[in-house]
């Protein structure tokens, strides 16, 4: 009997690196700041209205869309129709 490793198990040294995506972070800055703007430009000072009355949530909400529009804009690797 031998100690050889399967060659299925990727070793540490063979671990693919991944990059960081910034540009859903950065999304989420840029929609905080439309969403504080809009509460300053639209929001309501009656307090009827559950987001826009506050700008925590204003900003809160702001900061979810943009993350989830500019998470649309990342990068795919491609696959041929072989590899699949």
């Amino acid at each position: 009997m031998t100690d050889e490793k399967p060659n299925d198990i990727p070793q540490a040294s063979e671990k693919k690196k991944t990059k960081f995506n910034f540009l859903p972070v950065i999304g989420a800055i840029v929609g905080a700041i439309g969403g504080y703007i809009y509460y300053i430009e639209v929001g309501c000072t009656s307090g009827s209205c559950a987001i826009t009355s506050n700008s925590y949530l204003s900003m809160l909400w702001g900061a979810a869309i943009g993350y989830l529009v500019f998470d649309m804009f990342k990068k795919r690797k491609h696959r041929r129709k072989s590899e699949i």
